[in-house]
């Protein structure tokens, strides 16, 4: 286990209507609200109304900022900097899911900086300071609402990056499970895939000796496989839907990765897929996820072996693993379609054929994947490493 430090300061409040007291939880952070939000279905569905009261009735005062798309946009961020700085914005909520999220933290970022915010995802450079922002989460996936990331694409130049800084962690993020309840089939599936590969990109690690952190991953990753199901069947399930969403949580809030030496090639990897072709990121996931297994797994075969038999209940007859023979072989691979198969269950296109996605464009997406150097800790990877990997996925 490596050294670690563990900081999760987000206050997670969970509940049917929490959302409906928002603005008591902005009370003492700000007074002059940025609302983020998305598409219309956030007024359809009534959260809209009982946001907008919640901060009349705490005399807050907001400016709002609609539009945000799936992999969201610097042009919109840039929109929102300028709202901050005009109205004098002091603190910015975002309604809804992790584009919206992520919109919000980099909006954050831009207005105590003098420069341009992309530096932040592109340049290396650390924002020194950063307008608090709170979360009403409308959808469990990306896990932003927990964690210090945000994932900005620039249109012009199809790059899709990440920014990552501890001042970026929501000050508090309200999950009420019947937010959930309409959220369209595709969404919830793509949901339930990003949940899953934020633990993967965690467990597939090369350093070892985490036996602890190793079992919580996997009670992550078995009761994603277990629920995403019972959503999809019923959709008003209330605790089910109370598990997904704290689970998301735990999957991206850091904790999971104490002592770990994680990955997030498949995320890297996947992150060009959605620039490139605005598939949606979970989606994109469960597409480049079977592909990245099966290129990299002779690197640290026992650690597929654990996760078959831990995560997916398969157990090799007669193992005493040492090197990896054919029957074990044979084992990684049925395991790595047994997950594969499972993502097509929930609806998920798994190759990027079924997406109508060809090779046009895998050079320039891997070369673009690398531009900053290597992929990975699993397996390091470099460019021609990453255009397998695409190949792999068609």
């Amino acid at each position: 286990m490596n050294q670690f430090v563990s900081y999760t300061p987000t206050r997670i409040i969970l509940g049917a209507d929490a959302h409906k007291k928002v603005g008591e939880q902005i009370l003492g952070y700000g007074h002059k609200v940025l609302l983020v939000y998305g598409g219309k279905s956030l007024k359809t569905n009534g959260t809209y109304q009982d946001i907008i009261e919640s901060l009349k009735d705490n005399n807050i005062s907001f400016v709002e900022l609609g539009g945000v798309q799936p992999n969201p946009k610097l042009s919109l961020v840039y929109q929102g900097i300028r709202f901050c700085k005009e109205h004098k914005v002091d603190f910015i909520l975002a309604a809804g899911g992790g584009s919206v999220i992520d919109t919000a933290k980099a909006i954050a970022a831009g207005v105590c900086y003098n420069g341009d915010v992309w530096d932040f995802y592109m340049e290396g450079k650390t924002p020194e300071q950063m307008l608090p922002v709170g979360v009403v989460l409308t959808i469990p996936a990306a896990g932003s609402e927990a964690g210090c990331a945000s994932v900005i694409t620039k249109e012009d130049t199809i790059e899709k990056r990440t920014m990552v800084n501890e001042l970026a962690f929501p000050k508090f993020a309200i999950l009420n499970p019947k937010l959930c309840f309409t959220l369209p089939k595709n969404q919830i599936a793509a949901g339930g895939a990003d949940i899953f590969a934020h633990v993967m990109e965690r467990y597939f690690e090369p350093v070892g000796g985490n036996e602890y952190s190793d079992r919580l991953c996997e009670a992550t990753m078995k009761t994603i496989l277990e629920l995403l199901p019972q959503v999809l069947k019923n959709p008003e399930n209330y605790d089910v839907w109370a598990n997904l969403m704290w689970a998301g949580c735990i999957a991206h809030n850091g904790i999971l990765g104490s002592g770990r030496k994680e990955d997030w090639a498949s995320h890297n990897i996947e992150h060009e897929l959605s620039a490139e072709y605005e598939i949606a990121h979970g989606a994109g996931l469960a597409i480049i996820i079977p592909a990245w297994m099966r290129y990299v797994y002779k690197e640290h075969p026992a650690r597929f072996l654990q996760f078959a038999e831990r995560v997916l209940d398969r157990t090799l007859v007669d193992n005493n693993f040492v090197e990896l023979s054919i029957k074990e072989e044979e084992f990684i691979q049925q395991t790595i379609n047994q997950l594969e198969e499972f993502f097509r269950s929930l609806g998920l296109a798994t190759r990027l054929s079924e997406a109508g996605i060809d090779d046009g464009r895998i050079a320039t997406m891997a070369k673009r994947a690398t531009q900053k150097g290597s992929l990975g800790n699993f397996m390091i990877l470099g460019t021609e490493d990453v255009e397998r990997i695409y190949r792999l996925a068609l």
